[in-house]
């Protein structure tokens, strides 16, 4: 058995590096290492509770209005407090404006790109699609980021800036809109319709997000031309990843855009489903712990996150199971997957379902659900636009308790987010994340159980003397990862 070291890797937000133990011509096991300690949640400690929505933002610059939705969350649950309507509409329009954006940045500058890879050389489809998405100078960047940017117009009407915008508060939001400013947004939103429906899909959102099954969205591929999502499903299928990079088909969502289903539920329900068939069970927050038996932390016990530990190890080197600043999450003792499947998939979208039930949790599933996502998001961030009524409140006033806590759970691109607070005489004295990638990109628990990515890679082909699997990167980031929230 041979050791080949992956990484670290590049169009990746922060260090990441891969160990694969190779017999045979296939990945035995795999050891996923997040290489950079940061330590956010000690540099809460002490502070007004209020100072977290200062800080949070700052763990990340693709995600940061995650952080800020969660710490507000986890503040507001702290006192009891709820927001008005329109403040809810707000926080739900900002946050699923950076999803959103998050969800085309993976695609186009971060994942398509490997299919440019020299690697690829050989095959007929190969000379197109470097012309398309190769890193920097593929043509789709000059379609994609133009319409990033006037998309992110929504987040400086609405937050006033991004990343790191103050207007989520955890009575609601800071910045009050007029009904000029409504209709403003609403053509932003339209023009960002425009272009997912022409260079994205060639087709309506309402087609997409009706998707039904992989057979459908293979003959749906066929019919769409040079459509970037479906030029993506063609070659996934041509190449296999509609098989490849199976975790353990266990997905946990916390739940996405409160209030905004029916009823005032979630758009995306909380949960955790065994694969596409297991019923769908309650997410409960007390099931959380987290291990650190294989992560350069002091201590092994799992503890939930209320009564968590962040002691990094002086010498890295004095705990010889250890390979990683990520600790190990675990819902009730096992391994789960977080992300847009985990979100589909316990929403019951019909597509995300039968991909699972047929092939299961891989490379094309988690792509084309996060591609559903938009699909479904997109139309309802203009139902809530709708919404808002001008010269109603966004906000409703936070008042500091002396002693308390509180949970802020939220659905950022990449999956779940969860912030746990303590206060003790008005001052943090406890804050943990929990963040979609430390769940998905885990080292092994003190049972010996691999992270999802760690079982997703194992089995995968390598061939001699390659150094950079392509399948390998496929996988990998078939979960976008976002190491830097892994390692807060």
């Amino acid at each position: 058995m041979s050791r080949l070291v992956v990484g670290p890797f590049n169009r990746v937000e922060g260090d990441l590096e891969v160990a694969l133990d190779v017999a045979d011509g296939r990945v035995r096991s795999a050891e996923v290492s997040a290489s950079l300690y940061r330590g956010f949640e000690n540099l809460l400690l002490g502070r007004d509770p209020l100072d977290a929505l200062v800080l949070v933002p700052r763990i990340c610059g693709i995600c940061s209005v995650s952080q800020s939705a969660a710490a507000a969350a986890a503040l507001a649950a702290a006192a009891g407090l709820e927001m008005p309507a329109n403040g809810r509409l707000a926080q739900n329009l900002i946050h699923a404006c950076e999803n959103l954006a998050d969800h085309l940045t993976h695609f186009y500058c971060f994942f398509m790109p490997d299919f440019a890879r020299d690697a690829y050389a050989a095959e007929p489809w190969h000379a197109g699609v470097a012309e398309r998405f190769r890193a920097q100078r593929g043509s789709a960047l000059a379609d994609w980021l133009p319409a990033r940017t006037d998309f992110l117009r929504t987040l400086g009407y609405l937050a006033g800036k991004w990343p790191h915008t103050l207007a989520l508060q955890p009575g609601g939001t800071t910045r009050a809109i007029t009904a000029t400013e409504q209709v403003r947004l609403a053509a932003v939103l339209r023009e960002f319709r425009e272009f997912l429906e022409t260079t994205l899909f060639a087709d309506r959102l309402e087609n997409v997000a009706a998707l039904a099954s992989a057979d459908a969205l293979f003959a749906w591929a066929e019919t769409r031309g040079d459509a970037d999502f479906a030029r993506f499903v063609r070659l996934a299928a041509g190449l296999g990843l509609d098989r490849t990079g199976r975790a353990a088909d266990r997905f946990l969502a916390v739940g996405a855009y409160a209030g905004a289903g029916e009823k005032g539920s979630a758009l995306f329900p909380a949960g955790v489903r065994e694969g596409a068939a297991g019923a769908i069970a309650a997410f409960d927050p007390a099931a959380v712990a987290e291990d650190a038996s294989h992560a350069w932390f002091a201590g092994d016990a799992p503890l939930p996150p209320a009564r968590g530990e962040t002691r990094p190890l002086a010498d890295p080197a004095a705990k010889a199971a250890a390979y990683s600043w990520c600790k190990a999450p675990r819902y009730a003792g096992r391994v789960v997957e977080t992300g847009a499947l985990a979100r589909q998939l316990l929403a019951g979208q019909p597509l995300a379902v039968d991909l699972v039930a047929t092939r299961g949790g891989s490379v094309l599933a988690r792509i084309a659900a996060r591609m559903v996502e938009v699909a479904r998001v997109l139309p309802a961030m203009e139902s809530w636009l709708r919404a808002i009524v001008p010269g109603e409140p966004f906000c409703a006033e936070w008042q500091a308790p002396q002693s308390a806590q509180g949970v802020g759970l939220v659905e950022a691109a990449r999956g779940a987010l969860g912030h746990w607070l303590t206060i003790e005489r008005g001052r943090i004295a406890g804050y943990q994340i929990v963040a979609p990638t430390t769940w998905n990109f885990s080292p092994r628990d003190a049972a010996g159980q691999p992270g999802a990515l760690e079982q997703a890679l194992a089995g995968l082909p390598v061939a001699d003397g390659d150094k950079a699997p392509a399948i390998v990167q496929h996988v990998v980031r078939s979960f976008d990862p976002c190491m830097v929230c892994t390692v807060h």
